[in-house]
């Protein structure tokens, strides 16, 4: 049986990136930097107004997991398409990168999922997602050899959006713990938090996710607070272990009474933000799972975060294990 470092589970999402001026995103009443929900007649109205745009396969797990293929991991993913164009670019990418892939596509509708990314001068990236296919991810979509073959499963907070995959989360973790392993969840946005407060923090005081990961304003959001020191306290009780990540100031990461700082590296050029949280967590969890201190965990995802940062896409183009061993990390 195949030995997976990481499941990932997430909304499969073809993401269609162009760049806009800030006026575009008032004009089209876009939330800037935030991950809006649209449905298909938005979806449609969005990309007629758009300018000339990449497609490629993203959506937030899916991209951690391409990530930790890149670092050399043995990664898979769960996440619904549907039996069209879409579906087939998706799962073309996320194979060819080298993760293991075999959900059941959909046939017929809704469609593959599908993201209209704005990308303004200084980066920052604001997503509208049509869910499509996505909210049939279910319980019968669980592959039990992955779940019990995986060291850790991670999966990502949007995905409390559709309902049937709560369900699939909460097998997959159980189905994880009884075979002695992790579970890992990012809180996805500030917005999605606010949706959800709730529920994550049931997630993780019950001891259903052991790792949790974050950016600062997501943090706080969870624990409604404006101090950061308070927000990580909290998150130090509730959950085993934390990684937080605050754009060029780097990350924190706690266990316990362990605190790690780490710095964000250097970088050329902002180009697109899209992704940076899915190759920080890519590159921690590759040195989690490989059995790397937490400060190397957290430069791994720190090298990761820094070199899609400088690309358009969320999709690593260099090799992230080439480059982790020339920076001297592994």
């Amino acid at each position: 049986m195949t030995q997976y470092d990481v499941l990932c589970i997430g909304n499969a999402i073809v993401d269609i990136i162009a760049r806009c001026e800030d006026a575009f995103l008032v004009e089209n009443g876009i939330i800037r930097g935030a991950m809006n929900l649209i449905d298909a007649e938005r979806a449609e109205l969005l990309y007629s107004r758009m300018g000339p745009a990449i497609e490629t396969s993203g959506g937030s797990a899916g991209n951690t997991a391409s990530g930790l293929a890149s670092f050399g991991a043995q990664a898979a993913y769960f996440g619904k398409i549907s039996d069209d164009h879409l579906g087939k670019i998706f799962t073309h990418d996320i194979r060819a990168q080298g993760v293991a892939f075999d959900t059941k596509p959909l046939t017929g509708e809704p469609p593959t999922a599908r993201s209209m990314i704005f990308v303004t001068a200084d980066g920052e990236r604001s997503m509208n997602t049509y869910l499509g296919a996505c909210v049939e991810l279910g319980p019968e979509d669980v592959e039990r050899p992955k779940a019990e073959a995986a060291k850790v499963t991670y999966f990502e907070g949007y995905l409390w959006d559709p309902p049937r995959a709560k369900d699939a989360i909460r097998q997959t973790a159980s189905i994880a713990h009884e075979a002695g392993n992790e579970v890992a969840m990012t809180l996805s946005d500030p917005f999605c938090v606010d949706r959800y407060r709730n529920d994550f923090l049931e997630l993780m005081r019950s001891g259903t996710v052991d790792i949790v990961f974050a950016n600062e304003s997501e943090l706080k959001s969870l624990y409604q607070t404006e101090s950061f020191e308070d927000a990580l306290d909290a998150v130090r009780r509730d959950c085993k272990l934390a990684a937080v990540t605050r754009s060029e100031l780097g990350s924190v990461i706690v266990r316990g009474a362990e605190t790690v700082e780490v710095q964000a590296i250097a970088i050329a050029e902002l180009v697109d933000t899209t992704g940076a949280g899915d190759l920080y967590a890519a590159g921690f969890l590759f040195g989690y799972t490989t059995g790397r201190d937490l400060l190397t965990c957290g430069n791994l995802g720190s090298l990761a975060a820094g070199l899609v940062i400088q690309q358009i896409g969320p999709r690593p183009r260099k090799n992230l294990g080439d480059a982790a061993r020339a920076a001297g990390l592994i």
